[in-house]
């Protein structure tokens, strides 16, 4: 998919800039034309404002997808993930883990979550970013319970893993 977005973009860093938008946010560029978040349409002010372009980008960038037939449809089925509660997870007594790792590693998912596992303790949600989108991407794992400290060092014997941070 990123190959295809960056080529057809690739002159143009601004509408490079709002399609990576677009994706992260898990927005979707409906067949008329607007640009949606679930039902919600985004106006193309609001949206270039977030951006830093002028709302003729954001006309121009969908403009180019809608002309791609495998572009348009992939920018017309994207879902937006939902609520990630990093941000409040402590005030909600859940746990936060964070992972950076290399992204081509098979299997960090599986080895962070055999270990949380292995203290009882349940997953409320897991967050990947997108090593195309992110240049450090991070794996969050919110734990309905805090993760001891102790294991620290048993998710830095996972192959790949980087850097573990707990919350």
């Amino acid at each position: 998919m990123w190959k295809r977005i960056k080529h057809k973009f690739e002159k143009f860093p601004a509408r490079m800039e709002v399609a990576r938008t677009i994706v992260e946010l898990g927005l979707r560029v409906g067949n008329n034309g607007k640009i949606y978040c679930g039902s919600v349409e985004i106006s193309d002010v609001a949206l270039a404002r977030a951006v830093d372009v002028d709302r003729r980008t954001i006309k121009a960038t969908v403009d180019v997808i809608r002309s791609d037939k495998q572009l348009a449809y992939i920018f017309e089925n994207i879902l937006p993930a939902g609520p990630l509660v990093k941000k409040v997870a402590k005030n909600l007594g859940f746990g936060i883990l964070e992972i950076e790792a290399e992204a081509e590693n098979a299997g960090i998912i599986a080895g962070a979550t055999e270990l949380i596992a292995a203290q009882n303790i349940s997953i409320r949600q897991v967050h990947a970013g997108d090593p195309e989108l992110e240049e450090n991407p991070r794996l969050t794992i919110i734990t309905e319970k805090p993760i001891p400290g102790s294991l620290l060092n048993e998710f830095l014997k996972i192959p790949g893993i980087r850097r573990v941070s707990i919350y």
